[in-house]
């Protein structure tokens, strides 16, 4: 047997660096983190705001928050968990609910800082671009997404809670290259397709293909729609009525 050198000896174990906890765990992303929270000495202590989105099996949780040394401050919290207050019972965790969220977040942060009168928003939803620009003396409350460790794929439910909070008032940087809609071939955004995603029409189809298909399949994964009694056709009012029940709140 030929000569194996030793890579890991005294010396390397000696200065190895255990690197942060939370790396160790898989739940930070520190690369993109530094980047999200550093702000420009000249700024002073200015709190840089993110807007954080974060999915569990069940719920869909959005913070507004700033760092500091003693750890991150959270301004204003929505879950998906509150959302049957108004209006929606099921499917806590799809596309539409993650705009409702999204929604939901950027009213009560707006209505903290009393923005909620200035700054109102789409008040129907059309899936069009939205950016918000500044009326009066007071501008848009301004924060960047901050997405975790989430996949940014095309459609993905993350840009849902994005969408919403901008259509709510908040002024977040973003295209519309990432939201359901968009060709990249063409580079032509539909608003439409954004629109029927938001008003869960793909939950809606997929229910009437599963009663037209596999009726058994249909009541074991749709049981709580059942159980709440609501009908593929009745969705799309079901996330309307929602969207006003949260701006009047």
């Amino acid at each position: 047997m030929g000569f194996v050198k030793v890579v890991k000896n005294k010396a390397y174990f000696k200065r190895f660096q255990v690197k942060y906890r939370r790396r160790r765990e898989g739940k930070t992303d520190y690369f993109a983190r530094k980047r999200l929270i550093v702000q420009n000495k000249n700024k002073y202590n200015t709190p840089k705001y993110r807007l954080i989105v974060r999915f569990t099996n069940k719920t869909i949780i959005a913070q507004i928050a700033y760092a500091t040394i003693q750890g991150d401050k959270v301004v204003c919290d929505a879950r998906s968990t509150e959302l049957p207050r108004y209006g929606i019972k099921a499917g806590l965790t799809n596309y539409a609910s993650s705009y409702a969220v999204g929604l939901l977040l950027a009213r009560r942060l707006n209505q903290k800082y009393k923005l909620d009168d200035t700054y109102k928003g789409v008040e129907e939803v059309d899936g069009e671009d939205y950016y918000v620009e500044k009326e009066g003396e007071r501008g848009a409350f301004y924060c960047v997404l901050d997405v975790g460790l989430s996949r940014t794929s095309a459609g993905a439910r993350v840009f849902g809670v994005l969408k919403g909070a901008v259509d709510g008032g908040l002024d977040i940087p973003h295209s519309n290259k990432r939201f359901p809609g968009f060709d990249p071939e063409s580079g032509n955004y539909d608003a439409a397709t954004h629109r029927s995603r938001i008003l869960g029409s793909h939950v809606s189809n997929y229910m009437q293909s599963l009663i037209e298909e596999d009726n058994d399949a249909y009541k074991r994964q749709f049981s709580q729609y059942l159980k709440e009694g609501i009908m593929p056709d009745m969705l799309e009012n079901v996330y309307i009525n929602a969207h006003a029940a949260i701006r009047a709140d």
